[in-house]
């Protein structure tokens, strides 16, 4: 007989992934920050309004704010689905979903794509309606 934390080992998994993921848009965001404004002011306290100006810079900065936007609804979801259970599964596959397209738009952002970058979007967000379907179902 499966206890409740181990029924809800996956999404718990998904969800330090999702950490770590975040760190990962902070590390890049100011790697490309410090490559162009120097570790002199990373290391700083960067008073002033002294802002990267460079594409790859502004792009990791706001591929990582339109990761933050999601990512509140992710973990609750995701922690939801962690205390009620997901029977179906769909719960899990909606989280991988979420972190899979999340995990794509990265290198699709930096690149500059259009068009597919919005439908990975798109993507991620059809992932959060699944888990939010299968807690609401």
């Amino acid at each position: 007989m499966e206890t409740a934390a181990t029924a809800a080992y996956p999404i718990l998994v998904l969800i330090v992934l999702s950490v770590a993921l975040l760190v990962f848009h902070i590390l890049l965001q100011g790697m490309f920050a410090t490559k162009e404004l120097g570790s002199e002011w990373n290391a700083g306290p960067r008073d002033g309004a002294r802002e990267p100006q460079g594409i790859l810079a502004g792009r990791a900065a706001r591929a990582s704010a339109n990761f933050r936007e999601t990512y509140p609804g992710f973990v609750a979801l995701a922690l939801t689905l962690a205390i009620a259970g997901d029977p179906s599964g769909w719960g899990l596959i909606g989280a991988w979903l979420w972190f899979v397209a999340r995990l794509v738009y990265i290198p699709l952002y930096l690149t500059g794509i259009p068009y597919i970058r919005s439908l990975v979007w798109l993507a991620s967000l059809a992932g959060l309606a699944v888990m939010a379907v299968v807690i609401i179902v």
